[in-house]
């Protein structure tokens, strides 16, 4: 895809961080954005803001978990806008109680993550971007217009990360896959990608606050756990670095989209011990943070 100006882009979680910052870069290029999300207050904001800048945008409350809310965002957006181009699946939660280690250091194995924990995140993480796909590529199939589907997984898609988060990443980088040799197959005008970068500077660490009750109490952590994935978090890409490689991306028809090239080798160590039909590869994450902080905006 080359011609931006004038096409209409849908974007969800796109109150903030990953989602804004690829809105604001499609509105850079004279497109119509459609922002999405679950929190009203923060997208009314972000939709204001831009258009006081005179972009051509239009905020749409969706939970992504809901096929029916997604219908109605198709249709609204192409009663606004007409046909849609490019869709960014890009909401995204991580539980606080999901598998790695607890306040006291101690192993939590995924069979210890809640079953409403792995129903909340596989929901929005997983079935949110599956659903996105069923309910707008028939559309961008049908129209025939050059367009493209972003969505957003994750390193954690890419190397061994058996809790919720992980799975449901692992998940959306397969269904990727398929989609993209879908796409080639067909001879569609259409191209795919799978995001799946490390730290980037978004609410991620704040995702419980959007936890619907019927997954349970929101969890919380100590305050010095807390502090330090707000600052891990805080450390990482700026979402504006990623949104500009994701725009090559669309230009360029890549399907591969991995911000932090520092942690390459990670990934290469993962399909080197699955090929050698050994043990996963253990990460040290002590290591992957000296990589981040050392080399993630190559």
């Amino acid at each position: 895809m080359r011609e931006f100006e004038g096409k209409t882009a849908v974007v969800t979680g796109a109150a903030s961080g990953l989602g804004l910052a690829f809105a604001r870069r499609f509105a850079a290029e004279g497109m119509n954005v459609v922002l999405a999300d679950i929190e009203e207050d923060a997208l009314d904001v972000q939709v204001q803001l831009l258009q006081q800048e005179e972009r051509s945008v239009l905020g749409v409350v969706v939970n992504t978990m809901r096929r029916e809310m997604l219908e109605k965002l198709r249709h609204r957006t192409i009663a606004e806008f007409g046909n849609i181009h490019i869709l960014c699946n890009n909401a995204g939660v991580s539980g606080l109680d999901d598998a790695g280690f607890d306040d006291d250091g101690e192993v939590r194995g995924p069979w210890d993550v809640p079953e409403s924990t792995w129903n909340w995140v596989m929901g929005v993480n997983f079935w949110g971007v599956l659903f996105g796909c069923q309910v707008f590529i028939p559309h961008m199939l049908e129209h025939g217009e050059a367009g493209h589907v972003v969505n957003t997984g994750s390193l954690a898609g890419l190397v061994p990360s058996g809790g919720a988060y992980g799975v449901s990443k692992h998940g959306v980088l397969a269904l990727t896959e398929g989609i993209y040799q879908s796409f080639e197959a067909m001879g569609a005008n259409l191209s795919a990608s799978v995001l799946c970068p490390g730290s980037v500077d978004t609410n991620l660490a704040r995702a419980e606050r959007n936890r619907p009750s019927e997954f349970g109490d929101q969890v919380e952590l100590s305050a010095a756990a807390h502090e330090g994935l707000l600052a891990m978090l805080s450390d990482g890409m700026d979402p504006e670095q990623v949104a500009e490689l994701v725009f090559d991306a669309i230009v360029e028809q890549r399907c591969y989209i991995l911000p932090h090239s520092s942690l390459d080798d990670f990934v290469r160590g993962r399909v080197e011990h699955v090929l050698a039909r050994g043990a996963p590869v253990t990460l040290d994450f002590e290591e992957i943070m000296r990589c981040r902080a050392a080399g993630e905006q190559v």
